[in-house]
């Protein structure tokens, strides 16, 4: 089986890591996209109303929570034809969904308007029909709250000061006015309960992690992308503990001025180049070992999975199709000094996605 986007391992592919330190604007006035890159903090300056095609416009807040044996997933999603707010609570162990709760809603074009910087002090709050989403950012900390009939959950993710994150913007070629800007903050430590119905999971900041997927994109219609993410607390020679976590994603768009690869120690960042797995997992080698390695040879990772959250909504001219493969990883990561971490067993996922909306 054939790779379906354009990989650095079939040759020929290097990007240059173009960094953003200052306050960009992301779109001219006419909607084409002015800047392509990664930042360790979003510096660019978002106007949806910039956005000359409102129907390929998405934009999400997505925030995922785990300790490697329950995960839980609360989103709010204006993808401009509609959206939706959403709970979700999966026993990975199990390999099953406990409760998956989500209140819809159409035409959410000039709709349910969300933030244009999640790595913003600020609240959200949105409430559609019988159902709340709320999060509440400060420096140190993010408070996470859903509610809709018998399902309730409150989380509190915990943040370092300054702690940087990555944030990149994908062009798109031959389509001037497309772009994908996400922000990906992980290793936050979080703590808290999900209820429903007479049910109960707590999670404890000693074992779990949450990260934020934050994107205001503009899209083709069709999609492919991996995305990898993980966080851990490692223990040094000295005893010293300190905040790990990788981001990896690619396939979508033009890589050439960045990748969204990127390495986390102790709140900085750390980026890395192109990554891809060795093996193409689709049709049926979802649940077989997973092996990545960089161009930069700075993320040599095998995962053995041990659960695929396979989901596939798919409605005719839409279609969200996806395999979020967790499982246990373990290889070697190189920090920008040089420093190599062992990593062993570590709890993390990488999902592989194709959509057509």
């Amino acid at each position: 089986m054939e790779r379906t986007y354009r990989s650095w391992l079939d040759g020929g592919f290097e990007s240059a890591q173009r960094e953003y330190t200052e306050p960009t604007p992301l779109l001219a006035e006419d909607g084409r996209l002015l800047a392509a890159g990664w930042a360790r903090h979003n510096v660019f300056s978002y106007d949806r109303n910039r956005v000359k095609k409102p129907l390929r416009r998405k934009e999400w807040d997505f925030y995922q929570l785990s300790d490697g044996h329950y995960m839980v997933q609360l989103s709010f999603a204006n993808i401009s034809l509609g959206g939706y707010a959403s709970a979700v609570l999966v026993d990975l162990r199990q390999g099953k969904t406990l409760c998956s709760t989500m209140a819809p809603f159409l035409g959410g074009k000039d709709r349910y308007i969300l933030p244009p910087n999640g790595d913003a002090p600020g609240t959200v709050e949105m409430k559609v029909g019988k159902s709340l989403f709320r999060t509440e950012t400060t420096e140190n900390q993010r408070l996470l709250q859903f509610r809709m009939d018998d399902v309730s959950c409150e989380f509190r993710l915990e943040q370092l000061p300054g702690q940087e994150n990555i944030t990149t913007v994908l062009p798109f070629d031959g389509h001037p006015d497309r772009y994908f800007m996400t922000t990906k903050l992980n290793c936050m430590p979080c703590e808290g309960t999900f209820r429903f119905g007479t049910e109960e999971v707590r999670l404890s900041k000693d074992s779990a992690f949450g990260v934020l997927d934050w994107g205001r994109v503009c899209t083709p219609y069709s999609l492919v992308w991996y995305w990898g993410n993980g966080s851990a607390c490692l223990t040094d020679a000295n005893g010293a503990r300190h905040l790990f976590g990788f981001e990896i994603t690619w396939g979508i768009g033009d890589e050439h001025s960045a990748t969204e690869t990127c390495l986390f120690y102790d709140g900085v960042a750390h980026k890395i180049g192109p990554v891809d797995v060795k093996t193409f997992p689709k049709p049926d080698g979802y649940l077989h070992p997973w092996e990545f390695i960089s161009q930069d040879g700075r993320f040599q990772m095998t995962m053995q999975p041990f659960y695929d959250h396979h989901s596939d909504l798919n409605v005719g001219v839409m279609r969200m199709h996806s395999h979020q493969v967790h499982g246990l990883w373990s290889g070697t990561v190189v920090l920008d000094d040089g420093t190599a971490l062992e990593i062993h067993d570590m709890y993390a996922f990488c999902e592989y996605v194709e959509n057509r909306w």
